[in-house]
């Protein structure tokens, strides 16, 4: 059974039957050939073209880039111990999700221990002198002590108060509760564990410990490190042309091909302050939210910014212009769909399959819209 055609033969054709219905070009009504940058079309080549009156259409000011994703480096978190000590136990690894006071891990620090053992000497020098200064209450009131030695109780047991303060205070900073440090002093045990946790909420993006490994506070590499991934950069390599026109603020609009129906949008951050010699590009660095947590760090990226409101200003489909052989851009007017002439045009920008004109062409002309280019081969084709 014969197949059907594929849609680039079916193109193809198409293309060559408008080739043959517009044919060579017409002689005018007196029988003269046309101008030399105009032709004549009968009615069975008016048909195979298409032709609009020039409208107006919004331009959008953008400049177009390329770039990559990174982590936002103002919210990462690296996760120091704030003791030195060897790793007990690790609670994370490397790509979990963790949430802000979640544990991540456990070393056994022998500051904890001498915080500790401090707490619970004071904790039993508190109790010493409450009982001394409750025997020495009852002595100074039957006038069995003297009063120096009454003020010395007090004064005793006032400082023991201080001194178990300033020792839950020093197990506090380790990150013990007031009900787990209230457990240390009335059990008289020591707890080795100093439990460090995510300051943030996150995912852990590096790991570089292991259960058994000393880690110090301040010693790179960090044991984990925690990012929050609902806000990513993006890192666009601008051309330095369009540098006067960027700047802090403006919006940004992201696609990446993992998802590509889909549009992540932000705002400038930063502009960079170089431009790169072999590439003449600078960087811009974008905030994009991202809440569901799709982006990756390292994905390629196409950026989009909008350097200012959109232009309204004439506009043609892409198929009214042609470019010539000389380089210029040019249209076909008619003013009776009969007779055609060539203009040369100015053009802008091109948005949404239209093309911008800057100058050439009035609004309301009536101009070919599809098939220009076939027009413009008419004039450089051989009449035989």
């Amino acid at each position: 059974m014969p197949q059907p055609p594929s849609s680039k033969l079916r193109k193809a054709c198409a293309a060559l039957a408008l080739c043959v219905a517009l044919g060579a070009p017409q002689t005018s009504r007196a029988g003269a050939p046309a101008a030399a940058d105009s032709v004549d079309l009968t009615a069975q080549q008016v048909n195979a073209i298409r032709i609009a009156p020039v409208g107006q259409r919004e331009f959008p000011s953008e400049a177009f880039a390329v770039g990559s994703i990174d982590f936002d480096e103002d919210m990462e978190a690296p996760i120091f111990p704030p003791y030195q000590g060897k790793i007990l136990q690790m609670f994370a690894r490397s790509g979990d999700r963790v949430r802000k006071t979640e544990v991540l891990f456990t070393i056994d620090s022998p500051d904890l221990v001498q915080a500790e053992s401090t707490l619970i000497a004071d904790d039993a020098t508190l109790h010493l002198t409450d009982r001394a200064l409750a025997r020495a209450r009852d002595l100074y009131k039957t006038h069995g002590m003297a009063e120096k030695d009454y003020d010395q109780a007090v004064s005793d047991q006032q400082s023991a108060e201080g001194a178990l303060r300033a020792a839950r205070d020093g197990v506090r900073i380790f990150g013990k509760t007031d009900a787990e440090i209230d457990r240390i002093a009335a059990t008289r045990r020591v707890d080795p564990a100093l439990i460090v946790r995510s300051p943030i909420d996150g995912v852990v993006i590096a790991r570089n410990a292991a259960p058994g490994v000393f880690v110090q506070p301040g010693t790179a590499p960090a044991p984990l490190t925690v990012a929050d991934t609902s806000l990513m950069w993006m890192l666009a390599n601008v051309p330095e042309d369009t540098s006067a026109s960027i700047s802090v603020g403006l919006p940004v609009s992201v696609r990446v091909s993992a998802y590509p129906g889909r549009g992540f949008t932000g705002r400038v951050a930063s502009v960079g302050t170089s431009v790169d010699q072999a590439t003449r590009r600078f960087v811009v660095r974008s905030e994009i939210a991202d809440p569901q947590h799709v982006l990756r760090s390292g994905m390629f990226a196409d950026f989009t910014i909008t350097t200012a409101a959109p232009q309204r200003s004439l506009a043609v489909p892409m198929n009214g212009i042609v470019r010539e052989g000389d380089g210029t851009q040019s249209a076909w007017v008619t003013a009776d769909r009969r007779h055609f002439v060539r203009r040369s045009v100015s053009i802008g920008r091109a948005a949404d399959g239209y093309r911008q004109i800057l100058g050439g062409l009035n609004e309301g002309e009536l101009v070919v819209t599809d098939g220009a280019v076939f027009l413009s081969n008419m004039l450089t084709a051989d009449p035989s």
